[in-house]
């Protein structure tokens, strides 16, 4: 998953959100759209644990498949990253804005 050794390469970088006087006259997303390289290169970050968190009873409440999703998306496959978070996630529009992220 990911590249084997992205968590030591790559820092976690937060999204940041959009200016305050920019967002409130457009209604458009609240958070500033990372560039493609930026995306995979955190999608490099997936540890390929063995027994992942994010797999376990304690992680994703959605069963989501978060280390294949990482995968695809680190190997620049989004058409293939969406269908495969769509087949546990019928709103990852919703759920990725609530999500606690308790894996990252």
């Amino acid at each position: 998953m990911g590249k084997i050794t992205g968590f030591l390469d790559y820092d976690r970088k937060d999204v940041s959100y959009r200016e305050t006087e920019t967002r409130k006259n457009d209604w458009q997303e609240v958070y500033d759209y990372r560039q493609r390289d930026e995306v995979v290169e955190q999608g490099a970050r997936c540890m390929d644990c063995g027994i992942p968190f994010c797999q376990s009873d304690a992680g994703c409440p959605l069963s989501n498949i978060i280390p294949d999703w990482n995968h695809l998306v680190y190997e620049g496959d989004f058409e293939a990253a969406i269908a495969r978070l769509h087949a546990t996630n019928n709103f990852p529009e919703l759920t990725g804005r609530v999500c606690p992220a308790p894996c990252e």
